[in-house]
């Protein structure tokens, strides 16, 4: 069993890349905590394309708590993505203006949950999340807790995976 952390910027190529890492012609559970499609017709076509490219032998499982969906199955996963559940989270809690030390409260126990279930998973796992940080420092709030608090869960959920792989115009490099 391998646990891959696939990390790179937006649009370059880490869905397609996390799902060719599993087989198509076998089980799989893809796990998305993602926004219902029916709020914005752009998000509602992205969802459409990522549904069409995944194969028939895989499930589609929506769920914001992901430690429990993930310890609920026993077949390989893909997760796509940790940018969109910690989005969904903090949205959740209604946080975004909150104080630092009041988020990292709310979000350490579900980090930990997490990372747990990716430790204790029986099979292949395959987790996508965007890279943050390589660009300016966003003007707005939101957006600096959002790569604070990202930048942070990646390396937590990174040192409970087997491999790093960072994808860069389409093109997969193995940290």
């Amino acid at each position: 069993m391998t646990r891959v952390l696939v990390t790179g910027g937006v649009r370059s190529g880490k869905s397609r890349y996390a799902e060719s890492l599993l087989p198509a012609e076998a089980a799989a559970t893809y796990l998305t905590p993602g926004y219902p499609a029916d709020r914005d017709a752009e998000w509602a076509a992205r969802i459409a394309a990522h549904r069409l490219r995944r194969p028939p032998a895989w499930t589609t499982v929506e769920s914001l708590d992901l430690a429990e969906a993930l310890a609920e199955t026993s077949t390989p996963v893909l997760i796509d993505c940790l940018g969109t559940w910690l989005t969904r989270l903090i949205d959740s809690w209604e946080a975004w203006e909150d104080g630092e030390a009041s988020i990292t409260a709310k979000l350490e126990p579900e980090i930990v949950r997490l990372v747990a279930a990716v430790a204790a998973h029986p099979a292949d796992l395959v987790i996508v999340t965007n890279e943050v940080g390589w660009g300016l420092v966003s003007e707005h709030r939101s957006g600096r807790v959002f790569a604070d608090h990202l930048g942070r869960l990646n390396q937590r959920v990174a040192s409970a995976c087997d491999q790093v792989v960072l994808l860069v115009a389409g093109r997969p490099l193995t940290l």
